[in-house]
């Protein structure tokens, strides 16, 4: 019974974003009222508050939780979302899309070509830098811009944005998740590349199959090229990141593995794929830009990877300086968790830092560009709501004890077949989270106890927890809060529920393929 009253807000969700058709800000707002007074009368009731809050008020609880959400929501989801758009929206003003516009397609007439170079190879490297909905926000902006329909770059940004969620943010979700499992908190470099290389095995059938997914819902007709290339993508993307995160860790997979893929790529377009003819093919001849006019158009994502790179973990002392320095620390009363910003670590300001400088090069002055963000976060201002409302309700779900009590029933309900049903969890956490890394504090003990409850040897436990990651990867692609960064990235104000019945399907068939590989792979480890 408790599992059925916790998972009232998730149904809630559904039904007015699908049923009803209302737009997500609506939809997360009413459904964190629904929570709230599920959390004050139904936890209690049914006591499923978690035993260190037993003492304290329920009103104190949910009251503070509210409070812990609307802090994550903005420190730091919002300012990196916020920062993405600010960034495509200096391209829009200074009309360097078009030259960005022109590189690509000048690869390759081919749409399939232009498609996964563009989600899967450069919004995965966005993801593996920065995540927190850049991947999905950036991509979908810039397809819009090279002509594609808003619904369609919404849908293939998302699709996209799964496997290299797992090493997002710098590896941030699998170490969070290592350190969660560990007695102390510490989890060894070992355990962290064990872990790493177990979640993309787990996931390796993925690799070839989201790209197929992608390449048929740009161009149905072409099935041959669409199986080839998505073959040699996948070969090339999963070899990249299974040799990351075997021999290097969580850190670098994401990023290493979507450079290796943009290259691979580009190959088959230059030595396979033939552009079709038009009728006045012969007598237009594409532009050549020169290295400096290249710059220029690239400077704002040039210099934001550069920044991202420089205070990421793949530069050690910076990174250990900027995170150890200027450091707001919030240790919030009954629920005792701290809310923590960096203000000179955090992705957010690299991706103000390279937007801004990127923006100066390409002509625009610092005020204009001072404008131009202001304009970005106020036209934003229904993402916003449904942001807040989203991490909110996820931290209320989450202190009341609810979210624990959906995980405790599924495991009920599936005895010896949890295995399969392990990723499922993942993904309930990202949907309700919209993070893979809160996702994985969520619910990453319960899959290791769970593990220690079927008597799993220690590679088993591994593959057991990695599993976690995996679903959460296919979560994302549902998240209400990734479908919204794709609604404001492609202006479709009120379009939530259209995206999210387009992707579920894709989402299903995602984590069904991630359930039978933990479940098979299980009696292999």
């Amino acid at each position: 019974m408790s599992a059925i009253v916790s998972i009232v807000p998730i149904i809630l969700l559904f039904v007015l974003m699908l049923g009803f058709k209302m737009a997500g800000h609506k939809s997360a707002f009413i459904t964190l009222v629904v929570t709230i007074l599920l959390a004050l009368f139904a936890a209690p009731a049914m006591d499923m508050v978690p035993e260190k809050f037993q003492d304290a008020s329920i009103f104190g609880v949910v009251g503070w939780s509210f409070v812990e959400g609307v802090f994550k929501a903005l420190f730091p989801i919002l300012i990196i979302i916020m920062m993405a758009l600010y960034s495509y929206n200096i391209l829009l003003e200074t009309k360097e899309i078009e030259v960005i516009k022109a590189q690509f397609t000048s690869i390759s007439d081919d749409k399939g070509i232009v498609v996964l170079l563009m989600v899967w190879g450069f919004g995965g490297l966005l993801e593996g830098m920065a995540g927190f909905g850049t991947a999905v926000a950036i991509p979908a902006a810039i397809l819009i811009g090279l002509g594609f329909k808003p619904m369609f770059s919404a849908l293939v940004a998302l699709i996209a944005n799964t496997v290299a969620v797992a090493f997002g943010a710098v590896g941030v979700p699998v170490t969070t998740l290592c350190n969660e499992v560990t007695a102390g908190g510490a989890a060894s470099a070992e355990f962290i590349s064990q872990t790493s290389s177990f979640i993309v095995i787990q996931l390796v059938i993925l690799f070839f199959i989201i790209p197929f997914i992608i390449l048929m819902i740009t161009d149905r007709k072409a099935i041959v090229k669409n199986v080839l290339l998505s073959l040699w993508t996948g070969i090339i993307s999963f070899a990249a990141q299974y040799s990351c995160a075997r021999f290097l860790g969580a850190e670098t997979p994401a990023i290493l593995g979507s450079i290796a893929a943009i290259v691979a790529i580009i190959i088959y377009a230059k030595l396979f794929v033939k552009n079709p003819k038009t009728e006045n093919s012969e007598k237009t001849e594409k532009k050549s830009y020169t290295l400096n006019e290249t710059f220029r158009a690239w400077s704002v994502y040039l210099f934001i990877l550069v920044f991202i790179l420089i205070s990421g973990a793949l530069c050690p002392p910076v990174n250990t300086f900027l995170k150890t320095h200027l450091v707001t620390k919030l240790t919030l009363p009954v629920i005792g968790s701290t809310v923590s910003f960096g203000w000179i670590s955090n992705a957010g300001l690299m991706l103000f830092l390279g937007a801004t400088i990127g923006g100066m090069v390409q002509g625009m002055s610092f005020v204009k560009l001072m404008v131009l963000l202001a304009r970005t976060i106020v036209k934003s201002n229904k993402t916003i709501i449904t942001i807040v409302s989203l991490i909110a309700l996820s931290s209320v779900m989450n202190n009341s004890g609810m979210i624990n009590a959906i995980a405790v029933g599924l495991v009920a309900l599936t005895g010896s077949f949890y295995p399969f049903f392990a990723p499922l969890i993942g993904a309930i956490g990202t949907f309700v989270t919209g993070s893979d890394t809160s996702a994985n504090i969520l619910f990453g003990k319960l899959q290791a106890n769970v593990a220690s409850q079927l008597g799993l040897t220690p590679d088993q436990s591994t593959w057991l927890v990695a599993s976690n990651t995996t679903g959460a990867t296919g979560g994302k692609m549902i998240s209400p809060q990734s479908i919204a960064i794709a609604t404001a990235a492609c202006d479709m104000g009120g379009k939530d529920g259209e995206i999210l019945k387009s992707a579920i399907p894709y989402a299903a068939l995602y984590i069904i393929i991630s359930g039978l590989m933990v479940y098979f792979g299980l009696t292999i480890i």
